[in-house]
């Protein structure tokens, strides 16, 4: 009798414990079922995204990816601009991520006045703000009010965009048809100017 006993006990406890097992899956739909058996093997294509192409501000830490997104730096450059380099060295001792816009042609000079730009260069763009011509306590203070850090904290492998011209290249077709009336009308106005150094548009100063 204690034999049979047993016996029942540990079927039961056998029982209990098949019937514990619980399998949890989640369909294509995203309604969840339990069951006793394992689900079916995924046999679909598992998506990878590359974080190395992912927006830089997702790279950084808060406060500086938070001034990056709200106030985004803009500088615009001349070759054979003493002042230019200052100011361009100046981001990048504090870690401050930028864009660079190259003034080089006339039609460069049109989108640099179209930011804020004068005849002066570099030109700051600290999101709404701009200050024309490299003063280090003015930049600094830009930075600062924008919640830029004092420090830098960009990853060690972090590199700024190549810089790119200030007015991007018109298609082919375009520049043929509709470039050549305001090309002369720009060749007369910059005509009277004088000649600047480098390879920045006459009239430049720095």
């Amino acid at each position: 009798m204690h034999h049979r006993s047993l016996l029942l006990l540990l079927s039961l406890l056998l029982s209990a414990t098949a019937h514990a097992q619980l399998y949890k899956s989640v369909g294509p739909d995203g309604k969840v079922t339990y069951g006793d058996t394992p689900p079916p093997a995924k046999t679909g294509k598992v998506q990878e995204k590359n974080l190395s192409n992912a927006a830089p501000s997702t790279q950084f830490p808060f406060e500086l990816a938070d001034a990056s997104r709200k106030h985004p730096v803009t500088l615009y450059t001349a070759s054979n601009c003493a002042a230019c380099d200052r100011g361009r060295e100046a981001l990048n001792a504090r870690g401050v991520p930028f864009t660079e816009k190259t003034v080089q042609t006339e039609a460069d000079v049109v989108s640099l006045k179209q930011a804020g730009g004068d005849q002066e260069l570099p030109l700051l763009k600290v999101g709404n703000k701009k200050q024309i011509g490299y003063a280090p306590d003015t930049w600094a203070q830009l930075l600062t009010t924008a919640g830029y850090p004092v420090n830098s904290q960009l990853p060690r492998t972090y590199r700024n965009p190549a810089p790119q011209p200030a007015a991007p290249a018109a298609p082919a077709t375009k520049a043929s048809t509709s470039a050549t009336e305001p090309a002369a009308s720009d060749s007369e106005r910059f005509a009277e100017r004088p000649a600047a150094t480098g390879n920045a548009p006459p009239g430049f100063r720095f």
